[in-house]
């Protein structure tokens, strides 16, 4: 079984495939390695791709003290991950939870990125004090859910969030596929992720300043029955000067598995574009 140790020893699984610029793509809350299997096909035709679960999903470990889940442990891990595989740069592509975490590798190691994607990026980010605290407090709850429920009746309730429901409509198929997978997780790893990365996470808002200063490519998608995950992808493209934005219609949270053909086209033109240095060639040089 392919693993790397992680700073502080935490086995992290992964698998790769292909060859040339390398890919890393980080899962989202409810996903996993497999997560990715419509762009590692895609892409690792031309690319070296890696996947991998993050803390917490197995098969990687599930750390039983909560110290040792956070927003930058998870940023460290990717950082870990391309030290032990010997990648010098890559694509960086987040979804919603790897989405903040692709960033956070983008604001503080910029000289490891070909470029970030951030997809279905915001949930849980708000300048609005009253709703910030709302957000929390159901982070909390869904922490306590998968903590006191169980990994299968938790997973169950969590799946058929609004922002799944186009998924669930669109493509059942897909939608129970994805369903089954979350059900296979480790309830424990999903409380602690919830609890300390998720609930404990700076807001993009509370961001701003750095991402005023982010200077690797960015291509943010979301798709626009995303309610949560609109307003912060707007203030992205609103603050990173190296932004781009991509509103995918009919679409809900579940972007690369729910529409990966125009996913992975958007991805496919970000690489092309940011290897060849063309990525900003829309601005004029003084801009």
């Amino acid at each position: 079984m392919p693993q790397i140790a992680a700073q502080d020893g935490t086995r992290l699984y992964f698998e790769q495939a292909g060859e040339g610029s390398a890919v890393i793509f980080v899962h989202e809350y409810a996903g996993d390695y497999r997560t990715w299997e419509p762009q590692m096909r895609y892409f690792s035709r031309a690319h070296r791709c890696v996947t991998y679960s993050q803390r917490g999903y197995p098969p990687s470990d599930v750390p039983e003290n909560s110290a040792r889940y956070s927003q930058d442990i998870a940023r460290d891990d990717v950082l870990a991950l391309m030290d032990a595989l010997k990648i010098d740069k890559a694509h960086v592509v987040g979804h919603s939870m790897g989405a903040y975490t692709a960033l956070h590798v983008g604001m503080l190691r910029p000289e490891r990125c070909l470029s970030v994607t951030a997809a279905g990026c915001g949930w849980g980010s708000t300048p609005d004090a009253k709703k910030r605290e709302e957000m929390k407090a159901l982070a909390a709850e869904t922490g306590r859910m998968f903590a006191a429920e169980g990994i299968v009746a938790a997973a169950a309730k969590y799946a058929d969030a609004p922002m799944r429901q186009a998924l669930k409509h669109k493509d059942p198929r897909g939608y129970a596929e994805f369903a089954r997978m979350l059900a296979e997780h480790s309830a424990q790893g999903h409380a602690h992720t919830m609890l300390n990365l998720q609930l404990k996470r700076p807001t993009l808002w509370e961001m701003e300043d750095k991402l005023k200063r982010f200077t690797v490519p960015l291509l943010i998608v979301v798709g626009d029955e995303d309610e949560p995950c609109i307003d912060g992808s707007v203030f992205l493209k609103r603050t990173v000067p190296t932004a781009g934005l991509m509103m995918m219609p009919r679409t809900g949270h579940n972007v690369p598995s729910e529409e990966p053909a125009a996913f992975n086209a958007a991805l496919a033109d970000l690489f092309a574009a940011t290897e060849a240095g063309r990525w900003l060639a829309h601005k004029p040089a003084s801009a």
